[in-house]
């Protein structure tokens, strides 16, 4: 039921069973197919198994209007794909401005679209860095910040503010690395021409942080995990350490903010 194909890629509605949203309901899903990579897009429905069996022969009025409404998402994520496709653009950066109708709307807008792709990913540690650097933004100039008006100039200023604010080149480097990014996306889908890009040479260039890079030796890192000086405490944080060095040295902000819901599979 509701699926289609594009060359290499297949657009399908799906009845996610990974996980209960409301009750013993499950969430009606679109998933695009790509190559190796796939995208789940929801469609706001939920639905009993037993509920989502009798959704094709059903003749319940309520049922009826629930149908509808899936195949409207799914016509929307599927024009959508046919478009890029049709015009050898396709990209899931592509499909996700499009779905946020990144052309018509502000900075924000591609955000909360960047937010909500990266949290379907599971990539809980990355999400949170763009909900930070968007609620700056926000909280700098409201949520009506059109493409066009992020000039150099515009984020000089924003650099400004954040320096009047005692925020590190640091933090502002990073920042600003989130903007370009979501800028990158508009530019790499043709939502902004090249003449208009903001960052670069003779443009503006984002700040790097300075400071010291230092590492631990192996015979280093050995003695802490084998440390133990009998206090709970410094067990506790020890283990915090350990598990950020496992993962390949996890920002502590972002260590702090794990769930248990984070984790996908095992």
């Amino acid at each position: 039921m509701y699926s289609s194909a594009h060359g290499g890629i297949t657009v399908f509605a799906f009845f996610d069973t990974r996980r209960k949203v409301e009750g013993d309901k499950y969430p009606v899903k679109i998933r695009v197919r790509y190559q190796r990579d796939r995208k789940d897009y929801p469609t706001g429905k939920k639905l009993t198994q037993e509920e989502w069996a009798k959704l094709p022969e059903t003749k319940s009025l309520r049922f009826i209007e629930m149908k509808k409404d899936i195949q409207a998402s799914f016509n929307t994520v599927d024009d959508i794909v046919k478009e890029l496709h049709r015009d050898d653009r396709f990209s899931f950066d592509a499909l996700n401005v499009r779905l946020s109708k990144g052309t018509s709307d502000t900075l924000i807008t591609a955000f909360k679209a960047k937010i909500n792709s990266l949290e379907s990913e599971g990539r809980a540690g990355s999400q949170l860095y763009y909900e930070i650097a968007m609620k700056n933004i926000i909280a700098y100039r409201g949520e009506n910040i059109k493409y066009c008006d992020v000039t150099p100039e515009w984020l000089k200023k924003y650099e400004n503010h954040m320096l009047n604010e005692g925020k590190t080149y640091t933090t502002i480097g990073m920042y600003m690395r989130a903007v370009r990014a979501v800028i990158n996306d508009a530019k790499r889908t043709g939502i902004i021409k090249e003449s208009q890009y903001p960052f670069g040479k003779g443009k503006y260039e984002i700040p790097t942080g300075e400071g010291r890079k230092l590492a631990l030796s192996m015979e280093q890192i050995k003695k802490v995990f084998d440390y133990d000086d009998g206090n709970p405490t410094t067990q506790r944080y020890k283990c915090l350490f350990i598990f950020s060095y496992l993962c390949n040295g996890l920002n502590f902000n972002d260590l702090l903010m794990l769930k248990y819901s984070n984790i996908v599979g095992d």
